[in-house]
């Protein structure tokens, strides 16, 4: 949320990205969004959960659905930017979606559910 600084918003975050790819090769653009679910009490850590959805970084932002990096992120699986999926592809494949279905059997366990 601060890649450009403090005031910053998504576009010029997404400025500054470009800029600083600049020099890079086109085809070294990989990214990939990642998150980590962790079920933690004091005395310890119960369970941990990932989720990752891979993709290249675009250079024209292309799509409206989505915020942050979204229109840059081109995932090559489904030939759109994270910006241009309907929302029931964005959940179905989202790196949040993944890390919380892997968690939910954890947590019911955890917790003693059946």
């Amino acid at each position: 949320a601060r890649y450009a600084g403090n005031d910053a918003d998504d576009t010029t975050n997404n400025r500054k990205l470009i800029a600083e790819l600049g020099s890079i090769p086109k085809e070294k653009w990989t990214a990939r969004f990642h998150c980590t679910i962790v079920l933690a009490t004091p005395a310890g850590v119960l369970a941990t959960a990932n989720g990752k959805v891979e993709g290249t970084i675009i250079e024209t932002p292309t799509g409206d659905n989505g915020f942050g990096y979204d229109p840059h992120f081109f995932v090559p699986e489904h030939g759109l930017t994270s910006a241009q999926m309907p929302p029931e592809l964005k959940n179905r494949i989202s790196h949040r979606g993944q890390a919380l279905a892997l968690m939910k059997p954890k947590l019911s366990e955890a917790l003693g559910a059946s």
